[in-house]
């Protein structure tokens, strides 16, 4: 909170300043002065004797009501319990005026005392805000003593609102007692009412039972006769029933048992077969189990054997492809000897020739030699041309 200026300060000093030197006056002239007054008792005694005056009428009203019940019995008890209802209702509210009238005494001494607290209360409040202006130029206190406060009412508020509410609530409970007196009343008198009428019903009743005792005494007796009767047949019938069932049993019997031995001998034919084919099938499995034995057994072998004849293969394969390229190498060399061997021969023949024509070598002679060589050029060349 900003500090007020000084100015504001000592105004508001000068108001508060005031007002505390007003309350201090009014602690001393207040019980003095009210209780020197000529009028202070008539102020109070008026309100309390017309309550008190009213009461006594209602409280008459109520004796009056209560006395009319208990002589007549012809009345109307609804009416009755509306009037008294009423009557109560009025008397309750006259005792709580009253109360509230004590209460609100101003010269009682619980008055004068709450007076004097809240003038005590102002009074300190005022002083250590005058005491915050002074020094700090802030009236903190003060707020924090009006929020105080409005939680001191709004607490009393609340209490005040639920009282009013519980009252409330008594009022309307006490009014459904007073309705359910009246339905319960209303109730017993219905009943009593009942129980009358059910005790003529009842004599009647006994009358009508004893003559109906007698016809249906009679009527029993006649009954039971014939019953005996009608049993005595249904015995014999029943009789006669018993011996065609224990005939029929005992063909059932007899029945049974041939059949229970037409059954065993069937199961002993039934378990001799089932042995023989159980055997059977053992041994079908031990010839099957040998024959797979035999069959896994001749599988290994031939793969064993294929994967030779694999290897076999892939070895005379690799024979073959190295004797082929032999082959292929022999031929190359062969044909390269045969292209040499040419070329060879033909290096030798343009030798020689050139050899022949230079005369160089061997074939160096005379002239003689060439001319004699020369004619047989020629006539070497007649015989080619030839």
């Amino acid at each position: 909170m900003e500090p007020l200026s000084p100015l504001d300060v000592l105004r508001v000093s000068t108001v508060l300043e005031g007002c505390l030197d007003q309350l201090s006056i009014l602690g001393y002239i207040m019980p003095v002065s009210y209780e020197g007054r000529p009028d202070s008792e008539s102020l109070v005694c008026d309100d309390i004797g017309r309550i008190l005056q009213h009461q006594r009428k209602l409280q008459w009203k109520f004796k009056e009501l209560m006395s009319s019940k208990s002589q007549s019995l012809v009345r109307k008890p609804a009416q009755d319990g509306e009037q008294q209802g009423d009557a109560a209702g009025d008397l309750k509210r006259s005792n709580l005026m009253f109360s509230r009238a004590l209460e609100q005494d101003p010269l009682s001494a619980e008055s004068l005392l709450k007076v004097q607290a809240d003038r005590q209360f102002a009074a300190g409040v005022i002083t250590e805000t005058l005491s915050e202006l002074q020094e700090f130029g802030t009236f903190q206190n003060l707020l924090s003593a009006v929020e105080v406060e409005k939680d001191k009412k709004t607490n009393l508020y609340n209490i005040i609102v639920s009282e009013e509410e519980g009252r409330r609530r008594m009022k309307a409970l006490q009014r459904q007692l007073q309705d359910i007196r009246k339905e319960k009343e209303i109730e017993l008198q219905r009943r009593n009412e009942m129980i009358a009428h059910l005790k003529d019903q009842l004599q009647e009743m006994k009358a009508k039972t004893g003559l109906e005792g007698k016809y249906v005494k009679k009527s029993c007796e006649l009954q039971v006769t014939q019953g005996q009767k009608i049993c005595g047949e249904h015995e014999h019938k029943h009789l006669d029933e018993i011996q065609r069932l224990k005939d029929k049993t005992d063909e059932e019997t007899r029945s049974h048992l041939e059949i229970e031995n037409f059954l065993k001998h069937h199961q002993t034919e039934l378990e001799e077969k089932l042995e023989f084919w159980m055997e059977k099938y053992d041994k079908d499995i031990d010839a099957k189990q040998h024959e797979l034995t035999m069959l896994k057994t001749a599988k290994a072998n031939d793969l064993a054997r294929l994967q030779e004849l694999a290897k076999q293969y892939r070895e005379c394969e690799q024979v073959v492809m190295e004797d082929r390229v032999e082959k292929e190498n022999e031929r190359k060399r062969r044909g390269q000897e045969e292209l040499e061997y040419k070329s060879c021969t033909k290096i030798q023949a343009w030798w020689r020739g050139i050899m022949v024509r230079k005369c160089l070598g061997p074939y160096k002679t005379g002239k003689k030699g060439k001319k004699g060589k020369g004619k047989g050029k020629g006539k070497g060349k007649g015989k080619k041309k030839k």
